[in-house]
């Protein structure tokens, strides 16, 4: 329509030029200038012209100040096309009509070229207001590309505001979670056994477990005889929580090991956590699980003094303050090995005074305290009050069991939404099965039911449950359990992750900004100081990016902006920058995946809270 418009006459139609495409286009490229295009054009007129034809080719430069007819032409079609809707029985429209500028680039070369010479022979035709429109055409490019950014923030807009929706929306339990709920069954504890390293603590679980008939005489007879066998007889109670070969070779604990009884008050599951210092972080995984803790110390001279750690930090010290920061409040100190100090009194009374102290310094309460002086190899005020009167004549408190079932219980909550950190994860490859292990934080879980994996994001079904070993068919919030997945591959479940409910996935988060407070450093923080992350099971290389400000101890203030580095027992805000990516949520949120640990060289030099999540994982 454009071409009938504005053609030429026939008797001035110059004869057309044939010239490439190809040609055209690389020799575009040399030069954008439209006096080099110019040049061009009369060059190719004298090439193409036979120098015996009287005749000449009229060919004229194309004007790129000015729009061609077909571009005004298709403007006017967009912008009709454009047009903001007006309601019917509206008498004004907007006269804001832009959609002339996005047509330029869009145009074919060859159309550009043909609709040239049309348009240099109509110039007088265009309209004065057309004429100063074309001055925009030169910022086209830049028009679209704003425009198409805006389009880009307004998805990512969109879409942030929808995952919020779907993450803000009212849940409520359904009826089966919370039936039951009332009735008198014993509420489960998780209970984490941690201390310095041959502290006894498997030792002391052992006992407990063969006391509680936990443990056959047949496998602690077969225990006892292989540990005689090689040559470590007083290894026997704790063979029966160090179960691999590994462990009992080296007489150390590596991995948390799980073992249940019951209590007067309590179902209790025990998480023996190793003490070695190369494997805090299997203790950090185990023992975030727990709701109280027992708090092994060694007794006799010099083993206590080097949990302590004397100048440096031992792992009697360092439990105590990672299983604080686990959100433990109440924990029990058992003062083991007593028969190798006589069971005296002053060596309990100094022990109770040095720990003490510490303990006030993480923030434990007096009255969430309990001392309870033991022996687990001559069992000694374990399950029964002690027999001992070197011990009885001047201790008449609680027994470890009684001192357990002293405990308050745990609060859990079922009506929020299903969350499971994962702890472990195990693979049937023959029957194509994946389970995963950990403690149900909120929330209720039925086989049958879906759930959503994280970091994945892929749904599975709940196939079977099993607690304390045993088939069950529903499991509610504070349980420890194990749940065989369908319906997802095994490469996409990985310790760390989460099971949670299909329309409230959690957070996986790159970059967190943290609260912490320093440990007993020897080497300062500074920015960029690479360290390891821990956020529930998971675990992550990371590096401080900023530290934004410091804090008063007492206050909770920010006493000074943007520090250079941070020292022993300062409290801090820093930014981290995680290598991959984890399954977090701001600590105001969740506590369970809003704790954080940072550990360097070997030991954990700092504790905190995420308070912010400042990018998100793709």
């Amino acid at each position: 329509m454009a071409r009938s418009l504005f053609a030429l006459s026939p008797h001035q139609m110059p004869k057309p030029a044939v010239i490439s495409d190809i040609f055209l286009a690389k020799e575009a490229v040399k030069s954008h200038e439209k006096g080099c295009i110019e040049a061009y054009f009369n060059d190719l007129q004298k090439t193409f012209t036979s120098p015996h034809c009287n005749h000449s080719i009229n060919i004229a430069p194309f004007k790129f100040d000015t729009p061609s007819p077909d571009d005004i032409v298709s403007s006017g079609k967009n912008a009709a096309r454009n047009f903001p809707k007006v309601p019917l029985g509206s008498t004004k429209a907007s006269s804001n009509i832009t959609g002339k500028k996005e047509i330029v680039n869009l145009l074919p070369v060859n159309e550009v070229s043909n609709s040239s010479s049309a348009s240099s022979s109509k110039d007088n035709h265009i309209d004065v207001s057309e004429s100063s429109n074309s001055r925009d055409y030169e910022d086209a490019p830049q028009i679209i590309a704003d425009d198409l950014h805006r389009l880009k923030l307004d998805k990512n807009s969109k879409d942030n505001r929808s995952k919020k929706a779907s993450r803000n929306v009212q849940y409520k339990p359904e009826k089966w979670m919370l039936s039951d709920q009332e009735q008198g069954i014993s509420s489960q504890l998780n209970l984490a056994v941690v201390g310095h390293v041959d502290s006894g603590k498997s030792t002391l679980c052992g006992r407990l477990l063969h006391l509680l008939g936990r443990i056959s005489k047949k496998q602690m007879h077969k225990n006892e005889k292989e540990a005689k066998e090689k040559g470590k007889g007083s290894f026997a109670y704790a063979w029966a929580m160090d179960e691999s070969a590994e462990e009992r070779q080296r007489g150390i604990t590596m991995t948390v090991a799980v073992a249940y009884f019951d209590s007067k008050k309590f179902r209790v599951v025990l998480l023996d956590s190793p003490g070695h210092k190369d494997f805090v972080p299997n203790m950090i995984s185990g023992a975030t699980q727990a709701d109280a803790a027992v708090l092994v110390v060694d007794a006799s001279v010099g083993s206590f003094e080097a949990g302590m750690g004397g100048n440096s930090v031992g792992q009697t010290k360092e439990h105590a303050q990672l299983i604080r920061s686990f959100g433990v409040e109440q924990i029990i100190v058992a003062v083991n090995k007593m028969d190798l100090v006589e069971f005296s009194k002053e060596r309990f009374d100094f022990i109770k005074l040095q720990l003490g102290l510490f303990l006030c310094s993480c923030k434990f309460k007096e009255s969430s305290v309990a001392w309870i002086p033991l022996s687990a190899m001559e069992n000694q005020n374990l399950v029964t009050t002690a027999s001992d009167v070197r011990l009885s004549s001047w201790y008449q408190g609680f027994c470890l069991l009684d001192a357990i079932d002293s405990l308050k219980p745990p609060q859990r909550d079922v009506s929020k939404p299903l969350l499971l950190p994962i702890c472990d994860v195990v693979i049937s490859h023959f029957v194509g099965q994946v389970a995963v292990c950990g403690k149900l934080e909120f929330g209720a879980l039925r086989a049958s039911s879906k759930v959503l994996v994280m970091p994945s994001g892929d749904l599975a079904t709940v196939q079977t449950i099993q607690r304390d070993y045993c088939p069950c068919t529903i499991a509610k919030a504070g349980d420890n359990v194990a749940v065989s997945l369908q319906g997802i591959d095994a490469g996409h479940v990985m310790p760390g992750g989460v099971l949670c409910h299909p329309d409230l996935p959690v957070t996986v988060a790159s970059s967190l900004e943290l609260k912490i407070l320093v440990l007993d450093i020897v080497t300062p923080i500074l920015v960029g100081s690479q360290v390891e992350i821990h956020i529930h099971h998971a675990k992550e290389a990371a590096r401080v990016t900023k530290i934004l400000s410091l804090l008063d101890q007492k206050s909770g203030k920010v006493s000074r902006n943007a520090p250079r580095i941070l020292t022993a027992r300062q409290s801090a805000i820093i930014e981290v920058a995680l290598d991959g990516t984890v399954c977090v949520e701001e600590f105001s949120v969740c506590r369970a995946l809003g704790r954080a640990f940072l550990r360097a060289s070997g030991s954990t030099i700092a504790v905190g809270i995420v308070t912010r999540v400042l990018e998100q994982g793709s």
